[in-house]
């Protein structure tokens, strides 16, 4: 039976760590980091997660905004607003809770959000620095990946990690993450042979059987299952899916993890580090600005 990852237990380590941080960092500088969500329309799922992120903003420290918009927002309304945010010295860190509605072009209100206040690290000159390895922010559900894989000592280097699933928040930061030399974690949690499959992928149960990692990020309730996986792999289920029967994520937990060696829960595995790296993320926003305001005076 394969090892259980506790995402929520490695989380809160990290937010003690960041509260330490933060206090340091206020008592330093009189400045509360603080992050702004913008929180278009009325999607049930997006006002949990807002609720949660503002919950764990006030659990170390960090002043949290929320701006709530109506369904029916224009896109000159809303980049208004995401632009007033850039411009207020006492906002740190700026996100803009996805999905959005239909009528508004999502990229191009992400590219609105000033690049030291992209605290989920979606504008082009953050992902581009992220690429290079020489990163402001990390983009955070990667991170988090990241952080678990550290915490529990399961090294990617060398290893064959298949990501399924090439979206622009998971799949394509993951495969950069993984496939660096030094990595935001160190060598032994990057240096991976990379496959990225997706929806044109042909023959996907092949790739997975050769797969020492896997990370799953496709959408797809219960996709994955134990039969598809190599023996003692590592199996890192991003997914989230509301289901009739509750949140579930993409692979079938209980098939993997008779197969696996390590695998994560849905609930209690990605998610918890997530918010945990949009915490850091905000830290370190503060951080970027006050420095460029000290240097400046």
């Amino acid at each position: 039976m394969a090892q259980r990852l506790d995402g929520k237990a490695t989380a809160n380590q990290i937010r003690e760590r960041i509260a330490v941080e933060v206090q340091e960092f206020v008592t330093q500088t009189a400045v509360q980091p603080c992050l702004a969500a913008v929180l278009v329309g009325e999607d049930p799922a997006s006002h949990v997660y807002v609720k949660n992120k503002e919950t764990a903003c006030r659990s170390v420290g960090i002043d949290s905004r929320l701006i709530r918009l109506p369904a029916t927002v224009t896109q000159p309304e809303l980049v208004a607003e995401i632009q007033r945010l850039n411009a207020d010295a006492a906002v740190h860190g700026v996100l803009v809770q996805l999905p959005l509605p239909k009528h508004l072009d999502t990229q191009a209100v992400l590219d609105q959000v000033a690049p030291g206040k992209d605290v989920d690290c979606f504008h082009p000159e953050n992902v581009g620095l992220m690429v290079q390895e020489r990163p402001r922010f990390l983009p955070c559900t990667p991170h988090g990946v990241l952080q678990i894989l550290q915490a529990y000592g399961l090294h990617t280097v060398g290893r064959h990690v298949v990501i399924v699933g090439r979206s622009e928040i998971v799949g394509k930061p993951m495969a950069a993450l993984l496939s660096q030399k030094l990595g935001p974690c160190g060598s032994d949690y990057s240096n991976a042979t990379v496959t990225l499959c997706h929806s044109r992928s042909t023959d996907l149960e092949t790739q997975l059987r050769q797969a020492d990692v896997v990370v799953a990020a496709i959408g797809q309730p219960q996709r994955i299952r134990g039969e598809q996986i190599k023996p003692g792999a590592v199996v890192i289920d991003v997914g989230i899916n509301r289901t009739p029967a509750g949140l579930v994520g993409d692979v079938d937990y209980d098939s993997c993890a008779a197969v696996a060696s390590a695998i994560t829960p849905v609930p209690g595995g990605i998610g918890p580090l997530t918010v945990a790296m949009l915490l850091e993320n905000t830290l370190r926003a503060a951080r970027g600005m006050h420095h460029d305001y000290m240097t400046e005076k």
